[in-house]
This record gives C-alpha cells, structure tokens and sequence, in this order.
C-alpha cells in the first residue's frame, strides 16, 4: 500500500472515529470498544494486516489526547483468516459479545458483502476503507473508498494537462 493512501486511511479513520464514538453504544462503560475487522492470517493478510496497524495506530493516537468523551478507545481485533463467511460470524462476534460501537474493516467486496446482513440485523455500524464497485448504498455502512466513476474526473483533468 502506498504511504499516501496509508495515511489518508488513517486521516478518515482518525475523523471516523470521533464520530463513530457519539452512538449509544459507545456510552456505555469505562471505555468506547472499536472493532478491527481484517485478515491477520490466510491470503489477504498482506494487504490487511498494514489497515489493522493503520487503526490501531489511530486509536493509541487518539487515546494520547484524552480518548474521546472522556474514555479511552479499546482495539478489539479479530482475525477472520480470509475466509469471507468467517467474516460474517466474527462481526456478529464483534456486535453482540464484544459490544463494539463500530467497526472498521473488510478489505473485499465479498468480505464486505458477507458481513452486511449481520450489520443490518444488528444495526452496526462499518467503515469500509477501500475502493468499491458503486451501485451500493447501505445505511449501516461508510464508503469510505471512492466509487469507479469518482476516479473518472480526475483522471479526464490529467489527461488535459
């Protein structure tokens, strides 16, 4: 991953964060819980485990600073071993056991795309960080990646130049 796609990951998480952490969820107990929803393990583990570092980098930032609304924010990891119906189960783990106030994670479409019945049920909350086909709005879910047809403009004025 390029170092300034890293660090505008980061920069979107960081903001992501503070208003992720307002939900009812997040109210609760001593700390805010964040979910950390990428491949450690298995073939995509290349690519994910670099947002993993990027989040949690984010929230030891974020914590240096006081927390957000007077708590400390708390990292709760888990591996879905780039096994897509895994990712559906460990983000129901994250919801329901671990009562995360949001999740950030999935680096697919079908990682995405198997874990969206469970932040529907569940009314979660994830921010997906990658690029993504479009045709794809889901209430429970920030794009945070841009659609293909956002890349069309700026590659047209580059082309002018």
């Amino acid at each position: 991953m390029k170092l300034g796609t890293l660090m505008r990951t980061g920069l979107v998480t960081a903001g992501l964060l503070a208003s992720a952490a307002t939900s009812a969820l997040a109210q609760a107990g001593d700390t805010i819980k964040v979910g950390v929803l990428h491949s450690l393990s298995g073939t995509m583990a290349i690519s994910e485990t670099t947002l993993k570092d990027v989040v949690l980098l984010m929230i030891e930032e974020q914590n240096k600073k006081g927390g957000l609304l007077g708590k400390k924010l708390e990292a709760v990891v888990v591996d879905p071993a780039s096994n897509w119906p895994l990712f559906a189960e460990k983000a129901r783990e994250l919801l329901q056991k671990e009562k995360v106030a949001v999740v950030f994670g999935c680096w697919t479409s079908v990682s995405r795309k198997s874990v969206l019945p469970v932040f529907e049920e569940l009314n979660g909350i994830l921010f997906y960080p990658v690029q993504y086909e479009g045709q794809e709005s889901q209430r429970n879910v920030f794009y945070t990646g841009a659609a293909p047809n956002q890349g069309d403009v700026p590659a047209s004025v580059e082309i002018v130049k």
